[in-house]
């Protein structure tokens, strides 16, 4: 089990900002693939972006150059800063992690995940 606690969503107009964390319990040395997901209604789920062991980092096409996947090991806590936000970015964000999973296989889905943040975006 790695428990994932995600916070940090909420509710913003076109063009703002928010940074969503994830406290991760269990497994704390976070040197393995995580990521963020985000689930649309009406939409398939989605790989937003994941970061591996060394912090090599993969985005999905639609928030390159806007959002920024990191990770602080010594507060065991997964980040993603939003800026610029559109809405379209409107979802529920979920983190997950993989522990046995040192490199990330792109945006696939990973094995354990977290509660889900809500983001809504207004024009």
């Amino acid at each position: 089990q790695v428990p994932l606690v995600a916070s940090g969503g909420g509710s913003v107009q076109a063009r703002g900002s928010l940074r969503l964390s994830c406290a991760v319990f269990g497994y704390t040395h976070m040197r393995y693939c995580m990521g963020w997901f985000r689930h649309a209604p009406g939409n398939e789920r989605e790989g937003v972006a994941t970061i591996d062991s060394r912090g090599s980092t993969i985005y999905a096409d639609s928030v390159k150059g806007r959002f920024t996947i990191s990770k602080d090991n010594a507060k065991n806590t997964l980040y993603l800063q939003m800026n610029s936000l559109k809405p379209e970015d409107t979802a529920m964000y979920y983190c997950a992690a993989d522990p046995y999973l040192p490199s990330c296989s792109g945006l696939s889905a990973l094995g354990y995940w977290g509660q889900g943040t809500q983001v809504t975006v207004s024009s």
